[in-house]
């Protein structure tokens, strides 16, 4: 069976995706930036989390980590390379790792940048993969501890997951995103297609992801950076805007 992938928005633009495995029961949240409304959704479905996975240090991404292991006596994975800013770490992990929820298993990435650290979650049999603030609906993390060759990199290796992948990130800056991706190519007809749709659909205060990779391909213009230094431009340019 598959998994049942749940968006959790908390904050002011954070989601938190609860995650579950019917075959054994197991559920995981990922990058819990807050505790109660986790526990109360996973509580609501009769599912008991078992497990948190962080991609990244930053603390609306784990702030709710000590609260729902107090609760639930789950297990925490995260970033080996950010621990020491992680204490309530159990497995700490980095690229080519295996993860498994229940009778499923997840890949490593390190897809540093954003932080130095930054990891992400790719389940392959599923077709999905959790990827913080890596990459975003038609936007890419700021460059807070990398730098932009790491982040072209990370274009590059989120790409070859193949265009059906579904990309759960944690943030819903889509319609910001897109504004900024029409002053790049505003003549990118997949783009502005795009847009009205977002925008629809944040008129009626719908989320719009998850994405995938072949969404992104067509209309990210971090991922569609033809260098180096046209990422950084862009990325840059964005910062100013």
């Amino acid at each position: 069976m598959p998994l049942e992938i749940i968006r959790i928005p908390v904050l002011s633009d954070n989601y938190v995706w609860l995650v579950h495995e019917p075959t054994s029961g197991e559920t995981m949240a990922v990058d819990p930036a807050v505790a109660e409304p986790v526990l109360t959704e996973a509580e609501r479905r009769g599912w008991k989390i078992t497990q948190i996975w962080n991609t990244h240090w930053h603390p609306d991404h784990t702030g709710g980590n000590a609260a729902i292991k107090e609760a639930t006596g789950c297990a925490i994975t995260g970033p080996a390379a950010e621990s020491d800013r992680i204490p309530t770490l159990d497995r700490k992990v980095g690229e080519g790792d295996s993860v498994r929820l229940g009778a499923v298993e997840a890949r490593v990435l390190d897809v540093p940048a954003h932080t130095a650290g930054h990891i992400a979650y790719h389940f392959a049999t599923e077709q999905a993969a959790f990827v913080g603030d890596t990459l975003f609906a038609m936007g890419c993390g700021r460059l807070f501890e990398g730098t932009a060759e790491q982040m072209f990199a990370n274009m590059r290796k989120l790409e070859a997951l193949g265009d059906d992948t579904r990309v759960y990130c944690a943030h819903e800056y889509t319609q910001s995103n897109g504004r900024f991706a029409l002053t790049v190519e505003p003549d990118n007809e997949a783009l502005v297609a795009r847009m009205e749709e977002v925008n629809a659909l944040r008129e009626r205060g719908e989320p719009t992801v998850p994405t995938t990779i072949g969404l992104e391909k067509a209309t990210n213009p971090f991922m569609r950076a033809g260098s180096v230094e046209e990422l950084a431009e862009r990325r840059a340019a964005k910062d100013r805007g």
